[in-house]
């Protein structure tokens, strides 16, 4: 799953506990991993599988040349999932519709029902996407809240929908009881295809989807810049997650990889289902993304694990590592600086253990659940209040 992903079942997981009499349903546009972990807390999961011309569309991508071309092939595939959402909407008979992610965030505020509340939670900048900016700038006067993942991501928001719109930052949580320094592990040598790794090998890995800003080829640069003398050993844990177009491929990542003369200093994992028991096994985790992150939530499970952290530090992830007592910071414009932070963590065992307590401890103090429990309910009832008109006390639907 990705990041938006492990937000809702953080939401649901928090609001099932905090509010056990509210009933809660998630509407899918697939099947997976999310349907069977939203049931675990309880959430009644319908499917609405998105066409797959839908599914594709992309706003992100560095090129916007086709995008139009793109958004007209898939309006009459909107059109249809917008009917059949209203319809589902209609038989719910939802108080509250909590969307999560850019598509939904639209067709929601086209097809939700007037009785109904509706709170965007943006995970990401809007700024960024051209046609969906126009739209949701359009859209914003029908939602009662907008919550971001970040302060930056709020200004970011603000930015695009104006001062009218109630925007509340709550930035993301991690599930303290998963990501901790104890735990199951996975063999990450094995997934790669390699012979264990000689005792002392210092594992630095960066935790990625295959979006292209994620920053992949910065991380190898990284890596191939260092002496060969040290004894690291890099690994890329990862895959496509989505369907849309603005992504790496894998094959070429690969090839970057041997083009850099790396060999068997990278590997390749693929996407794992249980990232807690691979941070377990690095020693160094790389965050290289090249445009602001929204969040970094790969930070703070990082940090959860008690690792160290490598970071640009762009945006939300600023906020994360705020006084670099849990993490090190490089310049995305000069790789040689990533190179550099690595080498000093991969010689220097003593720091590595110094940031991986400080970040242990600033993420049970600032990243538990426990401060979802205490921030999202109340934006969901002042917007139930606000929209019935009076105290709302009856069970609610997100």
């Amino acid at each position: 799953m990705g990041g938006a992903e492990a937000c809702l079942l953080d939401a649901l997981a928090v609001l099932r506990q905090a509010r056990p009499e509210w009933k809660l349903s998630v509407v899918l546009g697939e099947d997976g991993p999310l349907s069977r972990r939203a049931a675990i807390y309880g959430a009644e999961v319908y499917l609405l599988p998105f066409p797959a011309d839908l599914a594709r569309l992309g706003d992100s991508g560095r090129s916007r040349s086709s995008l139009a071309v793109r958004l007209l092939s898939g309006a009459p595939s909107a059109l249809r999932y917008r009917h059949q959402l209203g319809t589902l909407f209609r038989s719910m008979k939802p108080d509250l519709i909590h969307t999560n992610g850019f598509k939904m965030h639209v067709l929601a505020a086209l097809a939700k029902p007037h009785e109904s509340g509706l709170v965007w939670h943006i995970h990401d900048y809007v700024s960024s996407r051209e046609v969906m900016a126009k739209l949701m700038r359009r859209l914003s006067s029908r939602t009662d809240a907008i919550i971001t993942n970040s302060r930056h991501v709020a200004e970011d928001t603000r930015s695009i929908v104006g001062d009218a719109a109630n925007i509340v930052p709550i930035l993301n949580v991690v599930d303290l009881e998963e990501f901790t320094p104890e735990g199951p592990v996975l063999d990450v040598d094995r997934l790669s295809g390699f012979p264990t790794a000689p005792a002392g090998t210092i594992r630095v890995g960066l935790m990625a989807t295959l979006a292209w800003w994620k920053g992949h080829r910065l991380f190898l640069q990284g890596l191939a810049g260092l002496d060969r003398a040290l004894p690291v050993r890099g690994y890329y844990i990862g895959g496509a997650l989505y369907k849309t177009q603005s992504q790496e491929s894998l094959d070429d990542l690969r090839r970057f990889a041997k083009q850099l003369g790396l060999g068997d200093h990278i590997g390749f994992t693929g996407v794992v289902s249980k990232p807690a028991a691979v941070m377990r096994v690095l020693d160094v985790v790389v965050h290289s993304s090249t445009e602001p992150e929204p969040f970094g939530r790969v930070i703070a499970e990082a940090m959860a694990c008690g690792k160290a952290v490598i970071t640009a530090g762009l945006g939300g992830a600023a906020e994360i590592v705020a006084g670099n007592q849990c993490a090190l910071t490089f310049d995305v414009k000069r790789p040689e600086s990533l190179t550099e932070a690595i080498t000093k963590l991969a010689e220097d065992a003593g720091l590595r253990n110094r940031l991986g307590s400080n970040g242990l401890s600033t993420a049970r103090r600032d990243f538990g659940r426990e401060r979802l429990a205490r921030e999202l309910p109340p934006v969901y009832e002042e917007v139930l209040s606000r929209v019935h008109g009076t105290k709302f006390t009856r069970a609610a639907g997100a």
